[in-house]
């Protein structure tokens, strides 16, 4: 039988944030944030070693301390991939998960989820998840982004607007705005969690593309991999995750633990 290819699983943390400074540290029932994130993604059955990538002493001395593994990166870095992938070099494995590092209640199924197409397809080279969108709310929200995926599984577009756009239903609603977006059908929209499963090859590839046209309008960087003609592989999933944007986002994590 053939090697299960090896995967890592690498956080990205930062110290700065404009609306969260100091966010990895910040304390969920006892314990930091990036431990927390460190802890779940550490139970997932298909991840051999987890890694933090950080720029800052503060948090190297936060994850060595409970006994993690760190890596010191270059503050240069604009994006958490950047910094993935600066410690993913030195990584011996054949797929980087790339976990956000603000998701404390991360389930790890999903980082499970994100793995498990490469043992289908060794050519494969992303891989990320989809869940139904949850509300209109979400569905209207351009911080919410949304994905479109072909009969394969594969994605077509990545935007912060609602698609696919259901013509023939949203069109009355949206003409009639006195109807608001009551009777809006969603069933059909599926929301991107932004996990990602690279081969190591196509990690650094990425990295190396400039910035493209589309990712620059919707500053969404995974269009980058798109209009680059590298296909990403959707996974479903019903297993939603908790993002710590600003510091009153705590309050909806520590009701999880």
């Amino acid at each position: 039988m053939p090697t299960e290819p090896r995967a890592v699983a690498v956080i990205p943390a930062r110290w700065e944030s404009s609306r969260f400074p100091g966010k990895p540290l910040a304390d969920i029932s006892g314990k930091s944030m990036v431990r927390r994130v460190v802890e779940q993604v550490a139970r997932a059955r298909r991840v051999s070693e987890v890694i933090v990538a950080t720029d800052d002493e503060r948090i190297v001395a936060e994850v060595t301390g409970f006994g993690g593994k760190v890596v010191m990166t270059s503050p240069e870095h604009l994006s958490g991939t950047d910094r993935v992938a600066e410690a993913a070099r030195s990584l011996d494995c054949q797929i980087v998960v790339n976990v956000q590092g603000d998701e404390p209640a991360i389930p790890p199924e999903n980082v499970d989820l994100a793995i498990e197409p490469f043992l289908d397809d060794p050519q494969l080279r992303v891989s990320t998840l989809m869940t139904p969108i949850a509300s209109v709310e979400d569905l209207l929200d351009p911080n919410v982004c949304k994905v479109v995926a072909d009969q394969n599984g594969f994605a077509l577009y990545f935007s912060r607007a609602p698609i696919p756009f259901h013509r023939d239903s949203w069109e009355k609603i949206f003409s009639n705005h006195s109807q608001g977006s009551r009777g809006l059908d969603y069933s059909n929209n599926f929301q991107h969690i932004g996990l990602y499963a690279y081969s190591s090859e196509c990690l650094q590839t990425f990295c190396e593309l400039p910035p493209s046209c589309l990712e620059s309008i919707e500053k969404l960087e995974q269009l980058r991999l798109l209009e680059n003609g590298i296909p990403i592989k959707m996974v479903k999933t019903d297993r939603h995750s908790i993002g710590v944007d600003c510091p009153e986002d705590i309050a909806k994590v520590l009701k999880y633990f």
